[in-house]
């Protein structure tokens, strides 16, 4: 009978995450101050738009790509970053130039990761947090607890499939156990429909009215002109980049660095 101490691992993994993934959607829900947020507030700006997509990181990328395109800042498609104008119009292009370093060259990737982690960004993030905007730092996150229902369907189904291997008792029916093991996979399965339905996309920085306002950002923004080309690298990221040579500069940010 050890499939029946495999049933019950199987049960364990799929109530759990299941539990977990609804106690967090209720948690996003009472949180959530309801639709009409979306058009409550004044329009979000690039950064915290970037932030709300991307995270940090995301804020560094369209704080270069924007640099760059003034020509303020040159990134070459060997991947380098160098400095052209070292005043920064705002606090956090001047981040990113502290992020460039005193010689006033470096690699895009090094530039990423610090000008992510500076207090300029933290603030960016702390302000939208208290705003509502953004997930808190540290608080569960519904596309996590989706992820950990996915890794428990996965478990389940490894374990029903484990179990139907194993040597069986007389009299009792392979069909049985796979019936069994079919409850908690149903389980599992059925949660990630109902999530992907009520509670899709699944944002680990953006909150459910952080969400509904990048979607009325994205209604107000119209194609061709500039704030739309920098909106669309703070939505979707470098995979926005229209320029060859620009893309180039950040396809090589993991590039070591140069003797």
């Amino acid at each position: 009978m050890f499939w029946l101490l495999l049933l019950l691992l199987a049960w364990a993994f799929a109530g759990t995450a299941c539990t977990r993934l609804c106690v967090t959607a209720v948690r996003a829900a009472d949180s959530d101050p309801g639709p009409e947020s979306a058009d409550g507030g004044p329009d979000l700006t690039l950064y915290e738009a970037a932030f709300l997509s991307g995270g940090p990181e995301r804020v560094a990328d369209v704080t270069l790509v924007s640099m760059a395109r003034q020509r303020r800042l040159l990134l070459a498609h060997t991947g380098w970053a160098t400095v052209v104008d070292p005043c920064g119009r705002d606090e956090i292009e001047r981040s990113v130039i502290g992020a460039i370093g005193p010689q006033g060259q470096s690699r895009i990737a090094p530039v990423r990761a610090r000008a992510a982690g500076t207090d300029e960004v933290r603030r960016l993030a702390d302000r939208l947090v208290r705003t509502g905007l953004a997930v808190p730092e540290g608080a569960p996150a519904v596309g996590t607890a989706v992820r950990h229902v996915r890794a428990a369907a996965l478990a389940v189904a490894v374990l029903g499939v484990v179990a139907l291997l194993l040597p069986l008792q007389t009299g009792t029916s392979r069909l049985m156990v796979g019936l069994w093991f079919a409850l908690p996979l149903v389980l599992t399965l059925s949660c990630l429909a109902i999530a992907r339905f009520e509670v899709h996309p699944y944002s680990p920085w953006a909150s459910a009215a952080g969400q509904r306002r990048l979607g009325t950002l994205l209604r107000r923004r119209r194609d061709g002109d500039e704030p739309s080309l920098l909106t669309s690298v703070a939505l979707r990221g470098i995979r926005a980049i229209g320029e060859p040579e620009l893309r180039a500069a950040f396809a090589h940010r993991d590039a070591p660095p140069r003797e």
